[in-house]
């Protein structure tokens, strides 16, 4: 028996490289969100004000419930929160 090694965890559950690079953008933004909020001592409630969605919607992002989010509800949220989001393109290796 062989053992693959990958480069990630997405690229081992997911069942496309397109999936596993849009889950790893999404747990990026996700975790960079919910180091915000703890940075800045925020409660959930004031983290939906700032992120203009609902708390029950922060709440699920500081769970990890990542299948509920998109790059784009991701994105409009940091930015929302006054980040700056960057997105380096590479060759596969």
């Amino acid at each position: 028996m062989t053992k693959q090694r990958y480069s990630s965890v997405w690229d081992a559950i997911e069942d496309t490289p397109a999936e596993a690079e849009n889950m790893k953008l999404r747990s990026e933004l996700m975790m960079a969100l919910k180091h915000h909020i703890t940075r800045m001592e925020m409660s959930q409630a004031q983290a939906a004000v700032l992120f203009g969605v609902t708390q029950p919607r922060v709440s699920d992002l500081m769970r990890g419930k990542i299948n509920l989010f998109g790059l784009d509800a991701l994105v409009n949220m940091a930015a929302a929160a006054g980040l700056h989001v960057e997105l380096r393109v590479t060759e596969s290796t």
